[in-house]
């Protein structure tokens, strides 16, 4: 390949991506606390809630913490896919509007997911560290989950 068709490939793919910059992606951020919200409906200790808001919330609800990237395309496109898939299989701001069954069947997802590593996503704590769950954080959410499911049945 000649090298002034080398340059034309490059400064084509260089033009792309300053032009796809300017296409965005719908933020997945909410100031308030949703009147569905799990922990509106059910207790959610501290605790709990702490490690659900560092593991999970950032696709499992209406309120994502943006990393820097989150502003460079495709990447703010592969992000907004990637929470909109999340929240549709979970939303823990609209957990409330699950019926009895969805509710029991989303908290048993939620002790199978994180019991066999599936949640939180590699790919996710690869760059969130903090995100990674311990043996015994996986316990205590299971025994959360256990707890919110008697207050449901």
């Amino acid at each position: 390949m000649k090298k002034s068709s080398i340059k034309k490939i490059v400064g084509a793919v260089v033009l792309l991506l300053i032009i796809i910059q300017f296409f965005g992606a719908e933020k997945n951020s909410s100031a308030v606390v949703p009147e569905n919200a799990i922990e509106k409906h059910y207790k959610v200790p501290i605790k709990i809630q702490g490690l659900l808001k560092t593991s999970c919330y950032d696709c499992h609800s209406n309120t994502t913490v943006y990393p820097w990237y989150s502003n460079v395309q495709p990447v703010k496109w592969w992000l907004a896919d990637h929470i909109n898939d999340g929240k549709k299989h979970l939303n823990f701001d609209e957990f409330n509007t699950y019926t009895g069954k969805k509710k029991l069947h989303k908290l048993d997802e939620v002790v199978e997911t994180i019991h066999k590593g599936e949640m939180p996503l590699n790919s996710y704590t690869l760059i969130h560290g903090n995100a990674k769950l311990s043996n015994a954080a996986k316990k205590e959410i299971e025994a959360w989950v256990n707890e919110v499911k008697r207050e449901i049945q």
